[in-house]
């Protein structure tokens, strides 16, 4: 039953404009910060708009009948990733602060989306373990560029916990490499054609 709603074309072109419209939101919602980051590091720094893109690029290709096994297993590895740590971020936000907003709100429910979606059409994606070693190598870059150069997302008051957030999130990448890998590669994985 969840194949035949997965696998709907109109549903499938439905979240493809959703994840588009999200993806530029998300660009537009980093502006401020990517105003004032150094070129090299403007890939790295709008984790979610960049993982919501893999993932558009990769139902793109499901649409069209072609599997980019690279986008897909960027897709599902950062879509998991950054999935979850905006919830956990946007909770410590509501822990340290002692209140969301109601964008704050809507980055829960959206993040949390984005890693549901990455981990729902996994079954769909070809990935081999040449695509699960870059994207495991992009992952790990971006910790790099975010804790040690320090170009990670600002949020509000989280600045003070951020060796905690750089911890936490090189183990939430260790997981999501693994995630992709169980998801995505194992040979007895769940596939659906």
């Amino acid at each position: 039953m969840l194949y035949f709603f997965l696998s709907n074309r109109s549903f499938m072109w439905t979240l493809f404009l959703v994840n588009l419209v999200g993806t530029v939101y998300g660009y537009i919602w980093y502006m401020p910060q990517l105003e004032q980051t150094p070129a090299i590091y403007l890939p790295f720094v709008p984790d979610s708009p960049t993982a919501s893109l893999f993932f558009t690029v990769a139902l793109f290709g499901l649409l069209i009948g072609r599997g980019w096994g690279l986008i897909q297993a960027l897709a599902v590895m950062t879509l998991f990733k950054y999935g979850i740590w905006a919830v956990v971020m946007n909770i410590l936000t509501l822990i340290v602060t002692g209140h969301l907003s109601w964008l704050g709100w809507m980055l829960v429910a959206s993040h949390f989306g984005m890693a549901i979606q990455g981990l729902l059409y996994a079954p769909f994606f070809k990935v081999k373990v040449i695509h699960l070693m870059i994207a495991a190598t992009w992952t790990l870059h971006n910790e790099i560029i975010d804790y040690v150069y320090m170009q990670y997302p600002v949020y509000s008051q989280l600045h003070l916990y951020i060796q905690e957030i750089g911890y936490f999130t090189f183990w939430l990448s260790i997981i999501s490499i693994f995630v992709t890998w169980y998801m995505c590669v194992r040979s007895s994985r769940t596939t659906w054609r």
